[in-house]
């Protein structure tokens, strides 16, 4: 009777005698072809033979239904489904935690901010305090000719601020490092004046040449470069500012490059008068001296513009 079951229904035993069986049979096939063709003997077998299947193997099993069936691909699809499964459940899991992460360090941001903004809070508020930059104009002394000689003259300081500025002779001059945009030479041609420009305008300073205020603009630049020197001592470098006329040239230098400015006007002014250093929005040199000569009650202050 021909055996009708399906491939589900048989055990792995009978499938497996079912695969030697036809095979056995292939081989057969080939073996019998292969006499036709007197290739070989008919009583020696190829290498590899196998002995028949048992005979209770030897059912009607239909074996083009053998691999009808697709159980072994179902296999396969539900396991790619569960190994794609884990993955989007690691991917989501992975989101999870960077979405954590992130909402743990904006709210630990947000409260620092919080309680820096409470620490500000509590600070008391600074009483303003005016930034005294000159007091009075630099280069202020006593006549050489006088009893003391030529010294800082303190009597032009109002009296209130003559202990501040005591101070600041008696101190060190703090003098920034120089750099290649820093003044370092003067020459005015009208009146045969080439001197050196240091650093700061205190009493020592403007012993060694022309002096730039401290925090003055550099030469080319906007601003006031603020310049003074002494008109009576120390090689009277400006004794002569008064000659100056409208359009006389005057050049400063820096390590690399030469300016040239040309005079706009010059005026006579109280040693009080520190306006007359103040930044300007436009690019001038400013020159000032005590005056008049060998009197120094006052001061005289020359103005120039940036020659384009």
């Amino acid at each position: 009777m021909r055996d009708r079951r399906s491939v589900e229904d048989l055990s792995i035993e009978e499938l497996e005698q079912i695969l030697r069986l036809k095979k056995h049979q292939q081989r057969q096939e080939r073996l019998e072809r292969y006499e036709r063709q007197g290739r070989r003997r008919g009583d020696v077998p190829l290498p590899g033979d196998e002995p028949p299947p048992e005979p209770e193997a030897r059912r009607g099993i239909a074996y083009t239904s053998l691999f009808s069936n697709g159980s072994g691909d179902g296999q396969r699809k539900n396991r790619d489904r569960l190994l794609l499964g884990i993955e989007v459940a690691a991917a989501l899991g992975l989101v999870a935690i960077l979405v954590f992460a992130a909402v743990t360090l904006n709210d630990l941001n947000r409260q620092s901010v919080e309680a820096q903004a409470e620490q500000i809070a509590a600070l008391p508020s600074p009483s303003p305090t005016p930034l005294i930059s000159a007091v009075v104009l630099p280069g202020g002394h006593t006549p050489p000719t006088s009893d003391q000689g030529a010294a800082p003259n303190y009597d032009e300081v109002p009296s209130h601020l003559r202990p501040l500025v005591e101070q600041q002779y008696a101190g060190p001059v703090i003098v920034p490092t120089p750099s290649p945009g820093s003044a370092i030479r003067i020459r005015i041609p009208a009146i045969n004046v080439d001197a050196p420009i240091v650093q700061g305008d205190g009493w020592e300073q403007l012993q060694k040449g022309v002096g730039q205020h401290i925090g003055s603009a550099s030469p080319g630049a906007v601003g006031n470069v603020v310049l003074s020197a002494h008109n009576d001592i120390y090689g009277e470098i400006f004794r002569r500012l008064d000659q100056l006329q409208e359009g006389d040239e005057i050049f400063l230098h820096t390590q690399t490059q030469q300016y040239a400015y040309r005079v706009d006007h010059w005026r006579i002014v109280a040693p009080t008068e520190v306006s007359a250093m103040d930044p300007t929005q436009e690019p001038i040199v400013t020159l000032i001296s005590c005056y008049p000569y060998l009197v120094n009650t006052d001061r005289i202050v020359v103005v120039a513009g940036l020659s384009e």
